[in-house]
């Protein structure tokens, strides 16, 4: 059953956007009575469809007492890559429970921030809610706006994991089994030439915590769904 996310709820009728309704009517070509998942204030319904346009308004029929989410909020924070990279760490992080992404600014980044920077923000934001409909997510992951390394170390959480190749970091699979009581993380994954020396440095005099996921040395778009995969593991409801 397809599922879509909505804001717009009144007596007893939700009320789905311009784009969804396209996306109901000329995609999956759906019909009147027709059966949705719909989910409001994160929580999830299923909706009999009773009117096709303008806009798609659905009738509430019963709640599911389905909640799909990672009980810790991870945060990805993704140095600037080119863009099919960036969709596919967005998908899959997605679909591997994130909570939400922050594009950091770093000096290795061969992508550059200009001034219509913030439409490839809202392109992101539409990605990550197509993936988060398809796989049955109570939340729509947030992608924030782009940060400096500077920036980013004003930022509070439980716990904060900083990937790269130092032989002498710790694993990731240590530090979580040891950190199973955080309730919010934030995984910080270098671009593709890696983090300057002095970036690494001035991270990890934050809190940050120099990680290695495998023996391998991984592609910046693998990393991120490695530690993703790592977390669902050892945080497994």
């Amino acid at each position: 059953m397809q599922r879509y996310f909505t804001n717009d709820f009144d007596n007893q009728i939700f009320k789905l956007n311009l784009e969804d309704t396209y996306h109901i009517t000329k995609v999956m070509r759906m019909k009147l009575n027709d059966l949705i998942e719909v989910v409001y204030n994160n929580r999830v319904y299923i909706a009999s469809i009773n009117t096709l346009q303008p806009n798609v308004l659905a009738s509430l029929k019963e709640a599911k007492n389905t909640y799909n989410e990672l009980n810790i909020k991870v945060t990805i924070c993704q140095s600037l890559v080119k863009e099919n990279k960036m969709d596919l760490i967005l998908q899959k992080g997605v679909e591997l429970g994130a909570y939400e992404f922050i594009p950091l600014i770093t000096r290795n980044s061969i992508v550059k921030v200009d001034k219509d920077f913030n439409k490839k923000i809202i392109r992101w934001q539409r990605i990550v809610k197509e993936a988060s409909e398809q796989s049955k997510r109570n939340i729509i992951p947030e992608v924030k706006n782009i940060l400096t390394i500077k920036e980013l170390i004003k930022l509070d959480y439980d716990l904060k994991i900083l990937c790269t190749v130092n032989e002498l970091s710790r694993s990731l699979k240590n530090i979580l089994q040891n950190n199973k009581k955080c309730g919010t993380m934030i995984i910080v994954v270098g671009p593709e030439g890696g983090f300057k020396k002095e970036e690494e440095e001035l991270l990890t005099q934050h809190g940050y915590l120099s990680t290695t996921l495998l023996d391998f040395v991984l592609r910046t778009e693998t990393a991120a769904i490695v530690a993703l995969s790592m977390i669902n593991y050892e945080f497994k409801r």
